[in-house]
């Protein structure tokens, strides 16, 4: 009876070790090199200035933020993100990576105008009327006016 428990302690710690060590097999264990990770803070920064510049956008319509201080303020997060922008491709265009993600071909302007008119026929399907209080358009599964902000259900 002893042994027979010493193989199956034996054999249950070796598929623990097995499951443990697959991904590590499967290549999920890849190192991440600095310009990886240079990479990811860079597209974590971008995404901090679009928020940013929506947030100011959107305080300056609400009237929070002064007129003679919101073109500065625009002007330096719109700077802050083209910067950012140029970094990024300047990594992504040496980084095999990311090349491999987009499948090696550029995005042309063709492309980008058919996923922008995709875009606006998606939407256009969910347009459900005009705000009460300032006119602007809002969409079916909008709670509030993008625009002015007004409670619409």
């Amino acid at each position: 009876m002893d042994i027979v428990a010493i193989f199956l302690t034996l054999a249950v710690l070796i598929l623990v070790g097995a499951y443990l060590y697959a991904p590590f097999l499967r290549g999920y264990g890849q190192r991440v090199t600095a310009e990886e990770r240079e990479l990811s803070a860079l597209l974590a920064e971008r995404e901090r200035v679009l928020s940013s510049l929506q947030e100011l956008d959107f305080d300056f319509k609400l009237g929070k933020i002064p007129e003679g201080e919101y073109p500065d303020q625009r002007t330096n997060l719109l700077q802050k993100g083209a910067d950012i922008l140029r970094r990024i491709d300047a990594l992504s265009a040496e980084h095999p990576r990311e090349a491999a993600k987009t499948g090696g071909k550029k995005i042309t302007d063709s492309d980008i105008e058919s996923m922008i008119a995709k875009r606006r026929a998606e939407r256009k399907g969910k347009f459900d009327g005009f705000c009460p209080k300032c006119g602007k358009p809002v969409l079916a599964t909008d709670r509030f006016c993008p625009s002015c902000g007004k409670a619409l259900k």
